[in-house]
């Protein structure tokens, strides 16, 4: 039974916190107590492990994002909310000075990357889960815009490239660090998906 010395809540927060600030192997456990104003031992009779403890904080980081998103794609235009996604998603991932990056690539890939820990299948599974709520919720809204005549296209496939964009602009941003071209990439990335309107428009009047 864990110890309830502390909430749980505070410490994934300030332990996602650091994490995302200093990534998972420049993070101690040591650094997070002291934050946190808990015992060292009292974090490793809790989660086990640094690296637990990281997919702990990045369960609740996973389900504030989605819920954030969700609220984003929730109202305007098709375009606007697709614009809207983009928007928020750079955003996150080039905050702080200097940016942050991305906690899912950078967090999840290094805990994946440790040896006998038998966390991999465990990190993977969480990327997995992220990509996959976060695709539906795109294709939701490509669904909304399909009913009232914004999107002819399949609503599966432009929501899945529309993710893969969004993750291959974390890429890019580590590479480059030139936020005013991946908002460039995002919005030419919109047009191009709902291009399939006007093309669809097109054949109609042939």
């Amino acid at each position: 039974m864990r110890p309830r010395q502390f909430k749980d809540d505070d410490v994934l927060r300030i332990a996602f916190g650091q994490f995302w600030r200093k990534g998972v192997r420049g993070t101690s456990l040591t650094d997070i107590a002291r934050e946190a104003g808990v015992q060292r031992g009292s974090l490793y009779n809790a989660f086990g492990s640094k690296e637990a403890l990281f997919l702990s904080a990045y369960g609740r980081h996973r389900e504030d994002y989605l819920a954030s998103v969700e609220r984003t794609l929730s109202a305007g235009t098709l375009r606007e909310r697709l614009a809207a996604f983009f928007d928020f998603a750079i955003g996150n991932f080039c905050a702080g000075s200097p940016p942050r990056g991305c906690p899912t690539t950078r967090g999840l890939m290094e805990v994946a990357s440790v040896e006998g820990e038998g966390l991999d299948e465990e990190a993977r599974r969480a990327f997995a889960d992220l990509l996959s709520r976060l695709t539906a919720l795109v294709e939701g809204a490509l669904r909304d815009g399909a009913a009232r005549g914004e999107f002819a296209g399949d609503t599966a496939m432009a929501a899945w490239q529309i993710v893969a964009v969004a993750r291959g602009l974390v890429v890019l941003e580590r590479a480059f660090g030139d936020e005013a071209q991946l908002r460039r990439i995002a919005m030419h990335t919109v047009d191009t998906v709902l291009a399939s309107v006007a093309s669809s428009a097109g054949d109609a009047a042939r």
